[in-house]
């Protein structure tokens, strides 16, 4: 009877120590809606991120740095994982990814008097995109970079990249709908100014990362899905992306 009692209070006593655990993650400043310190919440994927492993009774601490050093500093082990990204091979390399946090769909915004289009890419040689220093263009994109199609200018933000539009200092950037549209209303400018392609230039998903090296990066990819399935499930996912695109 003793070793049963003592089993049942390890066992609870364990359960106890993973509920206690907090994860130490990294991710960047001014990527409106999706992280922000300044935003609500901290930005709609930071209230996804906490809310996703609060339901596996996980709390977390958040650092705040610029991309570059924090997709580093994660992939070392420094931090426990960041967020948000998109997948590639390079990154598929180096980290686990959790499920899709969020779909993006990527357009072009440009100005009002210089309208460009998903099927002009390929004829506007020598034009100047803006993406944030640390982001990942689509592939189409990269493939015109390095084939000299298009040059790239990389600010530190998105916002920069609208403020830039609007001096025609660059000729384009591509973001997510929602996240273009706030980068544009956050550097002050007159929506009118402003061109967004017609269609999406492609989707994409952005998600939660956990470094190869860690010892256990495929446990806390697989707490975090459990978390932000019942998350889906219980419908807050569905209200914390609404409450953002309101």
């Amino acid at each position: 009877m003793v070793g049963f009692w003592g089993a049942a209070l390890l066992g609870l006593l364990l359960c106890a120590s993973v509920r206690a655990e907090v994860l130490h993650l990294a991710t960047g400043d001014d990527y409106a809606p999706f992280t922000g310190k300044a935003l609500p919440g901290q930005g709609m994927l930071t209230q996804v991120v906490r809310a996703a492993l609060a339901e596996q009774g996980t709390a977390i601490t958040l650092d705040w740095l610029p991309w570059n050093r924090g997709y580093l500093k994660a992939k070392r082990g420094d931090y426990d994982a960041t967020f948000p990204y998109v997948r590639s091979a390079e990154r598929e390399a180096e980290f686990l990814y959790s499920a899709p946090i969020y779909v993006a769909e990527q357009y072009i915004f440009s100005r009002a008097g210089d309208q460009i289009e998903v099927a002009d890419l390929s004829a506007i040689t020598g034009r100047q995109v803006c993406y944030p220093l640390g982001w990942q263009p689509p592939a189409a994109i990269q493939q015109l970079l390095d084939q000299g199609v298009l040059r790239r200018h990389s600010p530190l933000g998105l916002q920069e990249c609208a403020r830039l539009l609007l001096l025609k200092r660059d000729d384009l950037f591509i973001a997510d709908r929602n996240l273009g549209d706030s980068a544009l209303r956050a550097a002050g400018a007159d929506m009118q100014q402003f061109h967004r392609s017609r269609v999406p230039f492609q989707s994409s998903t952005l998600h939660f990362i956990v470094s190869r090296q860690h010892p256990r990066a495929a446990e806390l990819i697989e707490r975090f899905n459990r978390g932000l399935e019942t998350l889906k499930a219980r419908g807050e996912y569905q209200r914390l992306i609404e409450s953002y695109a309101q």
